[in-house]
């Protein structure tokens, strides 16, 4: 792995939790050689993971699409920026240029990019580790929903064990070293 895609708020959240987890994970994915692609903003946690990252001589990678620059302010000194013309071309390109994925704390975004990169493994358009940071609880309710969906039969057991979640950085990461994708016949038996 060479870099991995945080998706995060471009809202800093209530409290210093969220903030100090977004610098915990810059720092730890510094301290593994690893460069960070997100969404580009100077705001929120978004920033606060870019700026360490940097601080600690890491490298920042953004991708904005143009029409989004009154309500993401573009970071203007990470390592690259990258704009785009669309949300579906940022999303893309995020997961051209990522290893892997991993979901902070945000809102309905954070949680729609996580969704669609997930369901992008499943139909293995890419067989990239992706992973949530649950941080102080955050994404507690959206674990029990996904437990309840695989419970219901809506999610494949194969496919729920696809989300790695962890509430330590290290160790999410650790389990993405290590992380072996589902049998690829696995992922394109939908029907059965």
């Amino acid at each position: 792995m060479k870099s991995i895609c945080v998706y995060c708020g471009s809202a800093s959240g209530k409290g210093e939790v969220y903030l100090a987890a977004a610098r915990k994970l810059a720092k730890e994915l510094c301290s593994r050689g690893l460069d960070l692609v997100y969404g580009g903003a100077s705001i929120g946690l978004m920033a606060e993971t870019a700026n360490t990252v940097m601080a600690n001589g890491g490298s920042a990678t953004g991708v904005m699409p143009r029409n989004l620059f009154r309500r993401e302010v573009p970071h203007e000194a990470l390592t690259q920026m990258i704009y785009v013309d669309s949300m579906h071309e940022r999303k893309s390109k995020m997961a051209d240029l990522s290893d892997g994925f991993i979901a902070m704390p945000g809102g309905l975004g954070t949680v729609e990019e996580l969704f669609e990169i997930v369901t992008w493994a499943q139909l293995a358009i890419h067989r990239k580790p992706c992973g949530i940071l649950n941080v102080d609880g955050y994404y507690d309710h959206l674990i029990q929903f996904l437990d309840r969906a695989t419970e219901q039969e809506f999610i494949r057991p194969v496919h729920r064990s696809m989300i790695i979640i962890e509430e330590d950085p290290a160790r999410l990461l650790d389990r993405f070293e290590v992380y072996t994708p589902p049998d690829k016949q696995k992922w394109v038996d939908l029907d059965n």
